[in-house]
Parts: structure tokens; sequence; C-alpha cells
């Protein structure tokens, strides 16, 4: 090959190259940036009052005397929504039965709406649930509520060969002529007075309990349990995996039973997490029963069995790529196989088997089906050390597909799903930075 064909060949592999990694990084950014506005809006949005009553009111958090100045600011404008309300009911008592029925089904939806925006009404209930205690506590849900209550949705099915299309009709046009129809311009220009909004951070998003199953309050619960579980499978995977690297590089022959053992190693690194999962709840749960039922210990065992292939994998090859003059000096200076392993092998694959471990780590952390059997719960309370051998406990992953897919109020609280998406992402994001930084100083270390 002459030089200008070299030449060529190795400039179209730069451009390939950069290509991909630029491609790859506009990848990333499509995924990570919508992640990371979510998720940002979960601890930076504008609160309401009704969000600093929460607060108040459920975790004691806030100035009594600011919250006190600021009800009594925004109750004059909300007296007047009252006034209207009820001089539409006092109308509506003098109509005549037909009319009153068409009202009837219409003002109640006025209510409904006019009770998530401010939160329960003159002569209501008293709610048991949290989520109708309050009003809005975020200003944009609060926009949404005002949208929804100065226009009726409606859909054109006029064209048979289209989709129906969304159009809005004013709602003040169906009381127009009544009491109420004041109501509606009325919300619209003095809603911000109501509800009083201020940029807030909510770092309590990180550090509280969850309330009325995460419609308010944190995800404290869901963190600790996500630390929990990968700390609990690196405490069981991370010994046993540098022990069989030690075996399979240092003892094992090069015999039939060795290859059954590798083979079983390579396949279990590619058997689907799901299959681990169910693999916990056969053995873990109903087999040994190391616990009754869910567990932190049974989840974190079930884990620890899904990462070992790779822990082994990686202290294999960092055990692999020390130099082998190393333990030829060792052993030539009189030291046993196993202190040559233990004090000249070990700390010089440390680097290697460090980050695998860790990477490992955040795999653990990340990962959802082998603990939707073992250990995982929807909604739970903050556990204790003590209660790792017996209580399930709440985790990031697990909880990001529920709130996602099956919670009853899905939409209302995307924000608390990016929000968990963001933490379990930063969390793994820490755990590879820890292993990089961790590396470097171990290798510098040994370098002298």
């Amino acid at each position: 090959m002459n030089l200008g064909t070299r030449k060529i060949l190795d400039r179209s592999f730069t451009a390939v190259g950069i290509t991909s990694i630029t491609l790859m990084a506009l990848a990333l950014l499509v995924v990570v940036v919508p992640i990371f506005k979510g998720g940002i809006g979960a601890i930076y949005f504008k609160g309401t009052i009704e969000h600093r009553k929460l607060q108040y009111n459920e975790f004691g958090k806030g100035n009594r005397l600011v919250l006190d100045r600021q009800i009594a600011e925004s109750e004059p404008y909300r007296e007047e929504v009252y006034r209207m309300l009820d001089a539409f009911e006092a109308e509506m008592e003098s109509m005549e039965p037909g009319e009153k029925r068409n009202y009837s089904s219409k003002y109640k939806k006025v209510r409904d709406i006019l009770s998530h925006l401010l939160g329960p009404l003159p002569g209501d209930q008293e709610p048991i649930l949290l989520r109708y205690q309050y009003g809005n506590t975020r200003w944009e849900q609060a926009e949404e509520g005002l949208h929804k209550l100065m226009f009726v949705t409606k859909w054109d099915y006029s064209n048979p060969n289209e989709m129906a299309k969304q159009y809005f009709v004013p709602r003040a046009d169906e009381f127009s002529g009544t009491a109420l129809a004041a109501l509606f311009p009325y919300m619209e220009s003095s809603l911000e007075k109501m509800l009083l909004p201020e940029q807030t951070f909510y770092w309590g998003f990180l550090t509280e309990r969850s309330l009325d199953a995460h419609i308010f309050g944190g995800i404290w619960a869901e963190i600790q349990g996500t630390f929990f579980l990968a700390v609990g499978a690196m405490l069981f995977a991370f010994p046993l995996g540098v022990i069989a690297a030690i075996y399979f590089t240092e003892y094992a022959k090069d015999n039939f039973f060795t290859s059954i053992l590798r083979s079983a190693n390579s396949t279990l690194a590619g058997v689907p997490s799901i299959v681990f999962g169910l693999f916990g709840l056969a053995f873990f749960i109903n087999t040994i029963k190391v616990s009754d039922s869910k567990s932190v210990l049974a989840g974190s065992l079930t884990l620890a069995i899904m990462i070992l292939p790779t822990i082994i994998r990686a202290a294999e090859e960092a055990i692999l790529a020390v130099p082998k003059t190393y333990k030829e000096a060792s052993l030539g200076l009189g030291s046993t196989k196993w202190r040559t392993i233990v004090t000249v092998i070990l700390p010089a694959a440390l680097p290697g088997i460090i980050t695998g471990g860790i990477i490992s780590l955040g795999r653990a952390a990340g990962e959802t089906a082998p603990i939707i059997f073992t250990a995982a719960v929807s909604v739970g309370a903050t556990i204790g050390l003590a209660d790792v051998f017996t209580q399930p406990t709440p985790a990031l992953s697990w909880n990001i597909y529920n709130l996602a897919s099956e919670h009853e109020a899905a939409n209302e609280i995307r924000h608390v799903q990016y929000g968990m998406v963001l933490a379990l992402i930063s969390i793994v994001l820490l755990l590879n930075l820890s292993a990089i930084l961790l590396r470097a100083r171990i290798s510098k270390k040994l370098k002298g």
C-alpha cells in the first residue's frame, strides 16, 4: 500500500470516527436534555400559596407569620369567587325544574375545577385524601386548570375522512345571562392574586417522604431503597467475583470443568434480567426463605447473582493485565503464591477491579425486573438498617415505571417521574465518575 492510499484511508477512518462520536453525542443530548429539563422542574418551579400551606402543615417548614400574611392577602379574592357561587346557587333555586337540571351538571363541573384550583369550597364535605385538601400547588398546573375552567373541550367529527379535530368553546357561553357569567373573566384576571405564585427551590423533593402516592412530597424513600439494594448487591457480589477471578486466573487448570465454569459465567452475563427476578423469587424467597416475602435482602441477593458475571470478567481481565514480571519477581524473592496474589497482583489490578465493581454497582442501581418480585413496592416509607432483612422498599427504577404507567394521576405528576429519572441518572453518573477518579488515584499511588 502506497503512502497516498494510506493517508486517504487514515483520514477516512478519522472522519467516520468523528462522525460517529458526534452522532452519539447528539443522540445523548436528545435523550438527556428533556430528562434534565423535566427533572429540574421537580425542584425549581413556581410554587403557589397552596404549596406553602402543604409544606407548613405536613412538614412544619416555612414561616408561619409570612404564610398567614399571604393567606390574608389572597382571601378577599377567593371570597369574591365564593360570593358569585352563592349568588348563582340562589338564582338556580328560582329556575324552572328543566332549566335547573340543565345548569346543575354544568355547575358541578365548574365547582370541581375550582376546588382543584383553590382547594375545598365552602359547603364541600371535608376531603379524606390529601390531594383534595389543597388546591394546585404548582403554577403551571394552575394555568392548565384555569384553561379547563375557561373553555369546554369539543371534538369535530364532521369530516369522515379525517380524524376528529379538537376545539374549545368558552365555558362562559353556557352561563350567559346568569350570575355566574362574571366568574370566568374574574378568575382569568385574579387567579394569580388568589394563588400568589413564587419561584421555589424545593430541595425537599430529594429529602422528604412521599405523600398521597407521590402527589405531594419527595422521593427520599426511593433514593434510600436504591442505595440499600445496590450496596447490598455489591457486598455479596464483589468478594465472590474477585475470589472467582483469582481462581480462574491463578489456580484453575485448562480442563473440561474450567471450560464449563467459564461457559456458565458467560451465559449468565447474557441472561435477561427478568429471569433473575423469577429465580430470586423461586430460590431466595420460596425455597431457602431468606425472608417471608419481599425484602431488601432477597432483592440484594438477586441483584448480586445478576452482576456477578460482570464483576468476575472485569476482575479477571484486570488480573491478566498485570505484567507477568511482577509475579515472577515476587516468587523469585521467595514469596508464596498466595502472598504474591495478595500483596503484588491484586494491588496492581485494583484499579481495573474497582472500575468493574462500580460500573456493576451502577447497573444494579438501575435494574427494575430483578426487584419487582423480590424487593420493590410501589408506595412505602423509608426503612432502617435493621429492616433490610425482612422489609421491602421503594426503589427509583421500579417507581419510575409504576408512576409513569400505572398511577391514576400519571399526567399530573410528570415532574415527579422526570425528577426520579434525573435522580437515578445522576446516581449512576456519580458512581461512574467515582470509578474514574478512584482508578486514577490508585494508579497514581502505584506508580509512586
